[in-house]
């Protein structure tokens, strides 16, 4: 009979511990649902979250007192309610009490301090979730902690006069993050995010942030727990569309579309279509005439710096052409949908056209019929087809104002763009 009643505890006390393992589950069953359920209606979505939050409280509450009796048992029922509760898009102070009940009970509670900081973070104060999420990472290194100091630091720098050096402190959080887990595809899919915003943030000229956020969404995308982030598709398309890999940028965007229909993603390939339509258009349209032989003619006697070779862009190489120079006259504006880049045709002196694309320079500085020379251009030759539609195109790029010179003059300070544009991509 002893022997019996042996079995018997063990097999209460393993059911007590089963009981916090359904729980956790469900909370985390909670988090997967918000984060790769996208239905067309996101009424469905919303329904869903709240019936599998209400059993899962029902599942919690389930949890007999005398399991949640030690200071550790109490806060790690505290936490997984305010857990619960916080799924939700909006501020929950109910969460947010019993989420700092937990800390208070279990200051080491680390997954406890995520759910505090996301949740006052929701409220609005940034500045108390920031300290929230310092106050975690006092207790010890977590690169989850990590990735959303690194997400609120973004939210943080809109609108500062600092924001530049805040997004560098979510880079380089972000680059923490990774540093505890290499293999983490959220952590590199986070830097991904802050290198691409600080392109945007500093005006949308760094080129070099554009390829090291590819090269992050790129590692993101090698763990297979990040193949149900739409956002993922969404940002990497993004980057692919500013770095004018359009066909990689179209796909991207289908994809993300698919994933979740609720992102602006076919609106983004419609844009994109409309632009890539509208340059070969041009192009076609503005095939030598005699205009072009009138422009053309005035760049032959343009002087030119000893140090850069003259070249048309027949002559120019796949990539960066450094100490060349490609003399042009610009032929009209292209006035598209986005803020940037900024699109030209442009006539060498050879009267061939190609698409200049620049970054970096305000608006109302390149005008039509003005002389530009293009240093160190970086020459791409567009060539793909997409639904049947094939795009062949000649491009310049221009990620630098020093790399302009108009009529002759370089450009000055006051023409360059280094404040914050908009853009549209999760941070």
């Amino acid at each position: 009979m002893s022997n019996y009643g042996e079995v018997n505890k063990e097999e209460e006390r393993g059911g007590r511990e089963d009981i916090w393992v359904k729980v956790e589950g469900a909370a985390d069953d909670l988090y997967r649902i918000r984060d790769s359920y996208f239905p067309a209606n996101p009424l469905d979505k919303v329904s869903k979250l709240q019936h599998e939050s209400d059993l899962a409280l029902k599942l919690l509450d389930s949890i007999h007192p005398e399991q949640r009796r030690t200071p550790m048992q109490r806060a790690m029922h505290e936490y997984l309610k305010g857990k619960i509760l916080d799924v939700v898009p909006d501020y929950n102070k109910e969460a947010e009490d019993h989420l700092s009940k937990a800390v208070k009970l279990n200051p080491y509670l680390a997954d406890a301090w995520l759910c505090l900081g996301n949740c006052i973070w929701k409220k609005g104060d940034l500045a108390s979730a920031r300290n929230c999420f310092n106050l975690a990472l006092s207790k010890g290194p977590n690169k989850r902690i990590l990735c959303q100091l690194s997400m609120l630091e973004r939210s943080m720098a809109q609108g500062v006069d600092n924001q530049a050096e805040i997004v560098e402190e979510s880079i380089r959080h972000a680059k923490e993050a990774i540093s505890l887990d290499v293999k983490d595809g959220n952590s590199w899919y986070n830097l991904g995010n802050a290198c691409l915003t600080s392109f945007f943030m500093t005006g949308a000229w760094d080129h070099s942030r554009l390829l090291q956020s590819l090269k992050a969404y790129q590692n993101a995308e090698k763990d297979e727990r990040m193949k149900e982030n739409p956002d993922l598709y969404y940002n990497c398309a993004t980057v692919n569309k500013y770095l004018e890999n359009y066909e990689r940028a179209l796909s991207g965007f289908e994809a993300a579309a698919l994933k979740d229909p609720a992102l602006n993603s076919i609106d983004e390939v419609r844009k994109m279509v409309n632009l890539l339509e509208k340059l070969e258009n041009l192009l076609r349209g503005h095939a030598r005439g005699k205009r072009l032989a009138s422009l053309a003619s005035s760049l032959a006697a343009v002087n030119l710096n000893s140090s850069y070779k003259r070249a048309t862009i027949d002559l120019l190489s796949e990539g960066l052409n450094k100490a060349v120079a490609v003399l042009g006259k610009v032929v009209l504006i292209v006035k598209h949908e986005n803020v940037t880049p900024l699109y030209y045709l442009v006539c060498d002196s050879s009267q061939l056209c190609f698409v200049l694309s620049v970054y970096g320079i305000r608006n109302d500085v390149i005008k039509e019929g003005d002389q530009l020379t293009l240093l160190d251009p970086c020459y791409h030759y567009v060539d793909f087809s997409w639904k049947e539609k094939s795009y062949k195109f000649k491009s310049i790029r221009v990620d630098f104002s020093e790399q302009v010179l108009l009529n002759g003059k370089a450009l000055s300070p006051h023409q360059a763009i280094r404040t914050s544009i908009y853009a549209q991509h999760k941070p």
